[in-house]
């Protein structure tokens, strides 16, 4: 039988791959007559303004990324920008190959299972296409609430989605903006992904004291959530963690 009634995942570095901006992105800075390195450091200095929704839609978001650019393109540069940034963020996010397969395992144990991500104006845009969102019963995003992780906010609007209390919901993050932390926090046990690859995953405001049970691949959430008779409080093990990159950014995707 199932430990938990669901499992809550992060999207960026947990469900998808290790993160980094791509050489798309720079087609956003040249539609807006922007130094790509001059985009790249507002974006990162105000991930988590934008990441709360708090300049508004897309369209009103970039508008205001670019007066702290220094720049003022015209209107049909900024909507050009806004499809072109939606575009680089898609072609940066590459689903880990467990992703399906995790999901729908769960799915098959009898579990609910959600995403709660911090995340611009993209990701709610495409997940709808990606091929896990058939298998994500709640999708809770930054941008939407208005608050980013590790505040409780995100943690209980995936709670009152489901229906459920905080204690019956596993978290699986990779770390990033204090989630895991949040996570416990807000009543939910929590574990991280230290996948090979988020070696080179760029993070903001990582859980970097996190002392809590480690997995090394996506697909031993499954392992966890089924109890196995006289063992269901075995702790899961720690591993050795591998070092990520802090950078001034959300993720790669800011």
């Amino acid at each position: 039988m199932p430990t938990y009634q669901a499992v809550l995942f992060d999207f960026f570095g947990t469900l998808t791959c290790s993160v980094q901006r791509g050489a798309a992105h720079r087609s956003t800075a040249e539609l807006l007559g922007c130094p790509p390195h001059t985009l790249v450091d507002v974006l990162d200095r105000t991930y988590y303004e934008r990441a709360c929704g708090r300049h508004g839609n897309a369209e009103a978001t970039l508008r205001w990324v670019c007066e702290q650019a220094g720049v003022h393109p015209s209107d049909d540069a900024v909507r050009s920008a806004v499809a072109s940034r939606h575009r680089a963020v898609r072609a940066d996010t590459r689903l880990r190959d467990e992703a399906v397969p995790t999901l729908a395992a769960l799915r098959r144990l009898g579990l609910r299972t959600g995403v709660i991500s911090d995340c611009t104006h993209e990701l709610p845009e495409f997940l709808p296409q990606l091929p896990v969102a058939p298998l994500l019963d709640v999708r809770v995003f930054s941008v939407q609430v208005g608050r980013c992780k590790p505040d409780p906010a995100l943690y209980q609007a995936a709670c009152r989605r489901l229906d459920l209390a905080p204690a019956d919901c596993l978290y699986v993050g990779d770390g990033g903006s204090q989630e895991l932390t949040g996570a416990e926090r807000a009543g939910m046990t929590a574990v991280r992904l230290a996948a090979p690859d988020l070696a080179g995953h760029m993070v903001f405001n990582a859980d970097a004291a996190w002392s809590g049970p480690v997995l090394r691949s996506l697909d031993e959430v499954v392992g966890l959530v089924e109890r196995v008779p006289g063992r269901a409080d075995t702790p899961v093990p720690a591993v050795a963690v591998p070092t990520v990159t802090a950078v001034p950014a959300g993720c790669g995707l800011s």
